[in-house]
């Protein structure tokens, strides 16, 4: 095999996974918002915008499915917080048209979150934040 040619088919082979990672598992032919619209800071996970309000007495996960708010009366999801402080573990409920948990949290610049969402009939989703 000619060089060139290998060096052409190792460059295809590479470009591929980039190419195919520009999908992001959603129909960009109908754009949506990418924004934050409750002050929180976002994360996508399956296709889905989550949300994140953090104060020290209250955490609440916003979940949109482009741009439009998704059911979550019948979810859950765990959050787990990382600080200077430590670990802690904090189970978010259904309240209205977000998960919400109150509380006591660490949630200063800095700290970092892991989130599972759990909605029926869906697969679980995975999210990560850190808070400025």
């Amino acid at each position: 095999m000619k060089l060139s040619k290998f060096i052409a088919i190792a460059a295809l082979a590479l470009a591929g996974p980039a190419f195919a990672a520009d999908d992001h598992g959603h129909d960009h032919d109908h754009p949506h918002e990418h924004a934050a619209l409750h002050g929180g800071v976002l994360a996508e996970a399956r296709g889905l915008d989550l949300e994140l309000v953090a104060t020290p007495d209250r955490i609440r996960l916003h979940v949109r499915d482009h741009g439009t708010p998704v059911d979550v009366s019948s979810g859950s999801a765990k959050l787990t917080l990382l600080s200077a402080a430590g670990k802690q573990e904090v189970e978010l409920k259904p309240a209205g048209d977000y998960l919400e948990a109150t509380g006591t949290f660490n949630v200063g610049a800095g700290t970092k979150l892991v989130t599972v969402l759990s909605l029926p009939g869906k697969p679980a989703a995975t999210a990560r934040f850190s808070l400025n």
